[in-house]
């Protein structure tokens, strides 16, 4: 089985930025919001990097079953590990207290959500876990990777003004209507390994590299995304921004690297 380099698709976003170095170069300065890798299907996650200057809209995905019903796709649980963030960067998960769907309706319309959002303070290293049904809103001046299953359906319940559709009846048929504590402390796995988030979709761990890092055939189809440094993956050259897939049955591989981070990802 071979060792597979993934494919980039990049997209401009009105909210993004063209601060998107060292992860990608961006000569042109382009307003970038997202770069999604180009993995297998015979692994059901997608990986992305976030570049945001601006709030994103405020939004929730569905679990399975309603996006199964509605839309023929996966649900979409996700996480985000933060790898920049501006002084004053804040994400949006969940709600300061439990409300009702009228009011949840009402505050969408008149705005009154951004209030209702519990904001906090997000820095580089940080993770937060996203189950589908929790409203959430990513804020300006943050680079993130975000894991999550694959699938694209959202559903917008403010979004600042812009002419963009929202998506109520939906958003409120699958949001959970109560306060959430999404933050993740990592767990020490030893070797420069941390795991970041678990849950029935996916596990994701961060590994530190400093020199040369012995890696264990894959059990399943498994992403490796550079985040930081550059070296030699399983001897392919890489830097920040790299994305490889691993099929399980791959020989054993090393990573060597005189500094350097990957975020590591799989079904569990």
């Amino acid at each position: 089985m071979a060792i597979e380099k993934l494919s980039r698709k990049v997209l401009d976003k009105v909210w993004g930025s063209p601060h998107t170095q060292p992860w990608y170069a961006n000569q042109e300065g382009s307003k970038i919001g997202e770069i999604w890798f180009g993995a297998s299907d015979k692994i059901p996650l997608l990986v992305k990097l976030l570049f945001t200057s601006d709030n994103l809209s405020v939004q929730v995905h569905p679990r399975d079953e309603y996006a199964k019903k509605h839309h023929n796709s996966f649900g979409k649980t996700e996480m985000w590990y933060i790898l920049r963030a501006d002084a004053d960067a804040k994400i949006a998960i969940g709600l300061k207290e439990t409300i009702t769907p009228e009011r949840l309706r009402e505050a969408s319309l008149s705005g009154e959500i951004m209030d209702l959002l519990e904001w906090v303070p997000a820095h580089a290293g940080d993770t937060f876990f996203t189950p589908a049904g929790t409203i959430h809103a990513l804020g300006g001046g943050l680079v993130v990777c975000e894991v999550q299953q694959f699938s694209d359906v959202t559903y917008r319940l403010y979004d600042y003004g812009r002419p963009r559709e929202l998506h109520l009846d939906d958003s409120i048929a699958v949001s959970d209507l109560f306060p959430y504590d999404a933050s993740k402390t990592p767990v020490d796995l030893g070797g420069g390994k941390e795991l970041l988030a678990e849950c029935e979709y996916f596990r994701t761990e961060r590994w530190a590299v400093k020199g040369a890092l012995a890696c264990a055939v894959p059990e399943k189809s498994t992403l490796y995304i550079a985040l930081s440094g550059s070296g030699h993956f399983a001897g392919q050259t890489f830097e920040a921004g790299d994305a490889f897939e691993a099929e399980p049955g791959t020989e054993a591989f090393s990573v060597d690297a005189e500094d350097a981070v990957f975020l590591v990802t799989r079904e569990p």
